[in-house]
């Protein structure tokens, strides 16, 4: 298992309309990329991190899943559009991907 994590930083004053991209991805074009919202979440900063921060996290079972989400992605001519809705509210540079594999503890 997984956690593909994906972080922006929000420009000052932009956050909310940053977040509401953010759902509108789920609902256009995740929801066609075969993203399942169960396992899939928004998180921003709050206590001991940038307020600016938003992440996305999302679980997958294997990498080839998260390999199947990205080819689907790319096929979407929406999620470009998107994109560029999405720029002017985000600090330039800051966007970054982390692949986090989760670790049973039981």
């Amino acid at each position: 298992m997984f956690i593909a994590r994906w972080q922006i930083d929000a420009r000052f004053g932009h956050k909310q309309e940053a977040l509401e991209l953010m759902r509108e991805w789920d609902r256009e074009i995740g929801a066609k990329a075969g993203v399942d919202p169960a396992r899939s979440s928004v998180v921003t900063g709050s206590i001991g991190a940038l307020e600016a921060t938003i992440e996305n996290n999302l679980m997958v079972e294997n990498l080839a899943e998260l390999e199947r989400i990205f080819e689907a992605i790319a096929k979407i001519p929406a999620h470009v559009e998107w994109g560029k809705k999405l720029e002017p509210h985000v600090v330039s540079g800051t966007s970054r991907w982390s692949i986090l594999r989760v670790v049973p503890m039981g």
